[in-house]
C-alpha cells in the first residue's frame, strides 16, 4: 500500500469516527430500570429506549427475544438551539431522569420519561425536559 493510499484510508477512518460522535448514550441511574437515553449532541434532541417483552409472547424465552421500545422526544426534548450537548447522570440510584447540559451556553435541563395517562390507562409515553437554566 502506497503512502497516499494509507493516508487516504486513515482520513476515512478518522472522518467515520467523527461522524459517529453525533449521538451520546446514557443509561438512567435507577438500578432496576432498563432505560437508555439517546442525545443528539448538535440539536439537543433526547429520546429514550427500553427493553419490552415481545407482544406476541407471554414471557421471554426461546423464540421470544423481546423488542426495543423507544419513546419520542416531547416538550422541551426537541427543537433546542444548536449547541454542544451532553448527558450526565445524578448519583441517585433511584433517579430515572438525566441532566442535559449545553457546554457552549452552560444551560442545564432535566429530562425524564413521561407517561401520559387517561384514567388507569397509559395512552402515550415520551421524553420531556425542563426549561434550560443558565
Amino acid at each position: 500500500m502506497g503512502k497516499y493510499a494509507l493516508a487516504l484510508a486513515m482520513a476515512a477512518i478518522s472522518a467515520s469516527a467523527a461522524a459517529g460522535e453525533r449521538y451520546d448514550f446514557l443509561p438512567a441511574p435507577q438500578v432496576n430500570l432498563s432505560l437508555l437515553y439517546r442525545l443528539d449532541r448538535l440539536t439537543g434532541d433526547v429520546i429514550a429506549c427500553q427493553f419490552a417483552h415481545n407482544p406476541s409472547k407471554t414471557d421471554v424465552g426461546p423464540g421470544a427475544f423481546g423488542v426495543t421500545a423507544c419513546a419520542r422526544g416531547g416538550e422541551g426534548a426537541t427543537n433546542q438551539p444548536p449547541g454542544d450537548y451532553a448527558l450526565m447522570a445524578s448519583r441517585n440510584e433511584q433517579e430515572g431522569g438525566v441532566y442535559r447540559i449545553d457546554r457552549r451556553s452552560g444551560a442545564i435541563s432535566i429530562c425524564y420519561l413521561y407517561f401520559q395517562r387517561q384514567g388507569d390507562r397509559e395512552i402515550d409515553r415520551y421524553v420531556v425536559c425542563t426549561s434550560p437554566f443558565k
